[in-house]
């Protein structure tokens, strides 16, 4: 019985690479490990400035949550209705 630890796209992934030159396997390797630590300094840069705007008291914009929506989406009858601008000038 054999037991699979891979997921099967580095399965795909690998075989892939297999059929290509040793200096291109290597080149796509690099660029996978430069875009998995550009991702990593990119989060750990704004994770820094964040913490640093809180520290120093600024205001800090805040992103809703996934599934948050709008403060309006909960007011329900009592939101206020959209305006409709008049164009007679």
């Amino acid at each position: 019985m054999r037991v699979t630890l891979a997921s099967w796209k580095s399965e795909i992934f690998d075989v892939v690479l297999r059929f290509l030159p040793d200096w291109v396997q290597l080149a796509v390797l690099c660029l996978v490990v430069a875009v998995v630590l550009a991702t990593w300094a990119y989060k750990l840069k704004h994770k820094l400035a964040h913490r640093r705007a809180v520290r120093a008291g600024q205001p800090v914009h805040a992103a809703a949550q996934y599934g948050q929506g709008r403060g309006a989406d909960y007011l329900g009858a009592y939101a206020p209705q959209a305006r409709q601008d008049d164009a007679t000038t």
